[in-house]
């Protein structure tokens, strides 16, 4: 296939070629010069606030980081927990090892929290019920974590901002809807409104009055719904109205409307509008609203809006309006387009509001004027040079956990701050405050980016399940995505670039009919698609010399974890992708099928070796598979694993196996454990010469990789179930991100270096 766009060097730390082209074209390249481009963010470390109830996190409390704020001098950060209606601090004195420094009970749900000098202004939702609202802006003492004073804002508040000069703090009243009552349709009394508070003596001094928003918007004028506020230099405050999808100016001094106007809305091309497990960018949806959540000023003149959408909308953009209410820019499709380049788009959201922009913050750090955008399902914070407000310049993208609410910039410290506010240790995510620091290091993140397809818009990826390398071109790494999507695929990565490109992908299709030979019940019926493409399993892959590919597709169920609804076949594809064969096991095998079957692939002297994933039925260890492609014959090796260490349980299981010659194989071992859970994530060598069927291999530790995954500064992933041996000796690692659905969709593909 050929593409129009080709890999360019992704090397650079900064708005790197490809991602300029698909955010603006040549006005965008030219006006990258204009930025500091020897700066990039990285990710230097996660803190995860269930450390505030147990060291290790042994607990399976939710917890939550949504709003953060940091003390003046930026060494302390103050974070909202809704879920345990407690205010949270980290000393950040070393922003590379956050360290808990307690939490703060209060009397109902934290929903926002700004600063005003030794002072955390919080606003709480004490509400019985969407009706009988009532909330405080509770006034906390930084340094001793006590609060001082609680000022009543007679509703349930939603936001809090405090302005630049220390003169005002606003706070949005939501009254938000019920979402089970009429289907959440509006208008729902009470209204919201806006709560002025002058921040003038002491805090028992100070004193609020209230601005009614009722009556401006067209949508649902007697239910304003407030949702976001920010205030500029000159004591104007912006507030977001996001299911009324309208805008409101608002002089502080005098609590007088300086101007109002809907956000309109926008014609979306190159988008997936349609959830089918596949990602497809080439449709189109008109007249969206914005919705904006998140807004924040870039200068007195210009804000920017995060536009999430709710009841009716959500463009999955950010736009940049003036004070007269004119959109001077608008992101279009660019985030959807960007976050399926990098492995992080949410395919499920599809028909909802694709990556969802929850927030925004400027920040000027040094001579850049920077903004940032999060991205609630895509789990990413986009990174804009604005030094021309009318033409943000996409700069780079940073990974963060699950569901990133708040956003913090601390320019006098070099820091970024998000906050990810999503908590299940059941699916092995924890909210944590993602910090990120600006320095001359390169961009260390993304690790995998695509070309273009024929219509321009990304290769879209994720959920890569294993890799190998090329028998004879050092440069080039295969893999495939797993049965999180249909019509699978195989990959080819250039990984002589840095990020590592995916510069084709190749439809498995079954044009000659290969799979309807199978037994019955071997796979599912819609196996083939009408197009001849596939949906499988794959878990490995390995690329042979005369060209084709070998798949191994894993099965699904037994009699101990349910019905068995598909079976582990070896598949192999021409370099085309088109099948050829299809190899099931032994029959006396498959009756002892358990759910975690085939994991990776490897081929060594004619011989397929096939790691299985967990021991079946009856049987204590792990099965390695040999499958002699010219006698059409299996015999089989078994591998003792280690028993489970993490504090949280959980199983340990293979998931990749890759030849190193000789007879001595590589794999993964792996417990299925993420974050402070996480154990195992161990390689061990084993040598099969002279090994009979039915023989225990000996296993030997390579190395233990939990140090190099914890090295990236994020949370340890789950799932790492690639490898691949370059020409070179290079060792290469790569995660399975599960398709970004929960997970926070980060990919890290891992350079081990030479280990043999």
């Amino acid at each position: 296939m050929q593409f129009k766009k080709t890999a360019l060097s992704w090397g650079i730390a900064l708005a790197t070629p490809l991602f300029l082209a698909a955010c603006g074209g040549d006005d965008n390249k030219t006006h990258a010069v204009q930025s500091s481009e020897a700066k990039s963010f990285n990710r230097i470390a996660v803190y995860p606030v269930c450390m505030q109830a147990d060291p290790t996190c042994n607990s399976d409390d939710a917890t939550a980081a949504e709003i953060v704020a940091a003390s003046t001098d930026g060494m302390t950060l103050i974070y909202t927990d809704s879920p345990k209606e407690q205010l949270g601090f980290v000393d950040i004195t070393n922003p590379a090892t956050p360290t808990g420094l307690g939490v703060l009970p209060l009397a109902g749900e934290p929903t926002s929290v700004a600063v005003k000098g030794n002072y955390a202004l919080v606003g709480v939702n004490t509400s019985s019920d969407f009706v009988s609202v009532s909330g405080l802006l509770v006034v906390v003492d930084i340094a001793t974590r006590s609060i001082v004073h609680s000022i009543d804002v007679g509703g349930q508040p939603d936001s809090v901002a405090v302005s630049p000069d220390g003169s005002y703090a606003a706070v949005v009243i939501e009254n938000e809807r019920d979402e089970d009552l009429n289907d959440g349709a509006l208008p729902q009394m009470p209204a919201g409104n806006l709560v002025i508070v002058k921040l003038t003596g002491e805090p028992a001094d100070w004193t609020s009055n209230t601005v009614d928003l009722a009556g401006l918007a067209d949508l649902y004028p007697t239910d304003p719904e407030p949702e976001f506020v920010d205030i500029n230099a000159d004591n104007i405050a912006v507030v977001s109205m996001q299911e009324n999808n309208h805008i409101v100016l608002v002089d502080l001094s005098d609590g007088s409307i300086v101007n109002e106007f809907s956000a309109g809305s926008v014609d979306l091309t190159g988008i997936d509008a349609n959830e089918d497990d596949v990602i497809t960018q080439n449709e189109s949806l008109d007249d969206v609203l914005r919705e904006p959540d998140g807004v924040s000023w870039l200068s007195t003149e210009y804000f920017v809006t995060a536009n999430e959408g709710d009841l009716d909308g959500g463009s999955r953009s950010f736009s940049v309006f003036n004070t007269a209410g004119e959109v001077v820019y608008e992101a279009g499709n660019t985030l959807d387009q960007l976050t399926a380049r990098i492995g992080h788009y949410p395919e499920s959201r599809s028909e909802n509001k694709g990556n969802e922009p929850e927030n925004a913050e400027y920040g000027v750090f040094g001579e850049d004027q920077l903004l940032f955008v999060n991205s609630e399902r895509a789990s990413v914070v986009f990174v804009y040079d604005v030094a021309d407000y009318t033409k943000p310049v996409f700069k780079q993208v940073l990974p963060a956990g699950v569901g990133p609410e708040g956003a913090l910039a601390i320019p006098s410290r070099n820091l970024l701050i998000a906050a990810s506010e999503e908590d299940s240790r059941g699916d092995v995510i924890r909210s944590g405050l993602n910090i990120y620091q600006y320095s001359t290091a390169a961009a260390s993140y993304p690790t995998i980016v695509s070309n273009d397809r024929e219509d321009g818009s990304p290769i879209s990826w994720s959920a890569l399940s294993g890799l190998s390398a090329d028998p004879s071109d050092s440069k080039l790494v295969y893999a495939v995505d797993d049965s999180y999507y249909k019509k699978n695929r195989i990959f080819t990565l250039d990984v002589s670039a840095q990020p590592a490109v995916i510069t084709a992908e190749t439809r498995i299709v079954d044009t000659n009919g290969v799979l309807a030979t199978l037994p019955l019940g071997t796979l599912p019926a819609g196996t083939v698609n009408e197009d001849k493409t596939v949906n499988i399993d794959p878990e490995g892959v390995a690329k042979l010399a005369d060209g084709s590919f070998w798949i191994a597709s894993e099965g699904k169920g037994s009699l101990i974890d349910g019905p068995v609804s598909s079976m582990n076949v070896l598949i192999e594809t021409d370099a085309n992708g088109v099948i050829q064969q299809a190899v099931t096991l032994p029959a006396a095998v498959n009756l002892l099928q358990r759910n975690n079957g085939f994991e990776g692939v490897a081929e060594h002297e004619g011989k397929l070796y096939v790691a299985f994933q967990r021991a079946w039925q009856t049987e204590d260890k792990v099965r390695i598979g040999i499958y002699d492609i010219n006698a059409q014959s299996w015999s089989f090796l078994f591998y003792t694993l280690d028993a489970p260490e993490s504090q949280n349980g959980g199983w340990v299981g293979l998931s990749e196996i890759t030849a190193l010659g000789n007879g001595e194989f590589v794999v993964i071992e792996r417990d299925n454990q993420g974050g402070p859970d996480a154990v195992i994530k161990r390689l061990y060598k084993f040598d099969t010469t002279g090994l009979a069927n039915g023989a225990t291999v000996s296993k030997t530790l390579v190395r233990d990789v939990l140090a190099d995954m914890k090295a990236t500064g994020g949370l340890v992933t789950e799932k790492i179930e690639g490898l691949a041996l370059l020409e070179n000796g290079d060792l290469l690692m790569v995660n399975d991100n599960d398709g970004v659905d929960d997970s926070n969709g980060e990919t890290q593909l891992l350079n081990l270096g030479k280990l043999f």
